[in-house]
């Protein structure tokens, strides 16, 4: 049966339709962008490739001189001992960074959160994630829940405290800017005023030589400020809360960093993981039960 010139056309065409779907459905496709893929455990969007770090190819991270135990060992942040110094390059590696593309710097506490434009890509110094500081940087999610504690000598009255009341006569010290002060100052809410310090060893300096009557600070430190630093001290007590959400520790940022979410995204990560966890058990396992001080 011979065909009509209207259906040859019609034969021809799905014909042509037809060789054209094989063609395509074989065609080499395009190979995703590398630089697309994930560095370490972050997202697409977080790729190594894409961090608008300080230095090209590198992570710029700072913290205090000295940096004090237990969060660094021996004032040596590189050495990737202590908790911070083993979070922080746990984060790196979370961004796809390895400890040969990690830069140290040091800034002092108080600078770390001031307004300004950073030198570094995060800090992590034990600074407690508040509104108040979060007007002038931006916080990474907290990588710690921290107390507050009371450090005084053996056998002193200070140390007999067993609640916030008994700590109201007492001549109080901690280091400025640090929640510690805000507890004496906000908590405690004590009859003298207290004596505030550039730094941690001031205040320990001064709980050894008797200008103050007890000292504040968090309470891992307090376990290693009596353990190896002030031996002829001891752990009050603890605070509680002051309700609501933990106090915790989060990495610092530039205000409006384009890296907050991506940093973000790698601490909850590690908490995610149990890495967060493993640090702490490993490096801050003394800082568990003290008396609770209300």
């Amino acid at each position: 049966m011979s065909l009509t010139p209207r259906v040859l056309r019609r034969v021809l065409a799905g014909a042509t339709v037809a060789l054209l779907a094989t063609t395509v459905g074989c065609a080499p496709q395009p190979e995703a962008d590398p630089s697309a893929k994930s560095s370490g455990s972050t997202g697409t969007a977080c790729a190594k490739s894409k961090l608008a770090t300080k230095t090209s190819g590198k992570l710029t991270i700072a913290t205090d001189q000295p940096a004090y135990e237990p969060w660094f060992k021996d004032d040596d942040p590189s050495g990737g001992e202590g908790f911070e110094s083993a979070v922080a390059y746990a984060v790196a590696k979370k961004l796809g960074y390895g400890e040969g593309a990690v830069v140290w710097e040091r800034v002092p506490f108080n600078k770390a959160f001031a307004p300004g434009e950073k030198t570094f890509d995060f800090d992590i110094n034990q600074v407690s994630i508040s509104d108040e500081r979060k007007k002038a940087v931006d916080f990474s999610s907290g990588y710690y829940d921290v107390r507050q504690a009371v450090i005084a000598l053996k056998g002193s009255s200070a140390a007999k405290a067993k609640g916030i009341a008994d700590l109201k006569g007492l001549k109080l010290g901690a280091q400025v800017g640090t929640t510690s002060l805000d507890y004496i100052e906000d908590v405690v809410k004590p009859t003298r005023d207290a004596a505030v310090y550039g730094k941690n060893d001031q205040a320990k300096s001064a709980l050894k030589n008797g200008q103050v009557d007890a000292i504040v600070v968090d309470l891992p430190t307090a376990f290693y400020i009596t353990a190896a630093e002030v031996t002829d001290a001891e752990i009050v007590g603890q605070f509680e809360n002051r309700g609501g959400a933990p106090e915790q520790f989060g990495l610092v940022l530039d205000k409006g960093s384009a890296l907050t979410s991506c940093v973000t995204e790698a601490v909850d990560a590690l908490h995610k993981d149990g890495t967060l966890a493993k640090i702490e058990q490993r490096w801050l396992s003394d800082a568990v039960d003290a008396p609770v001080l209300k």
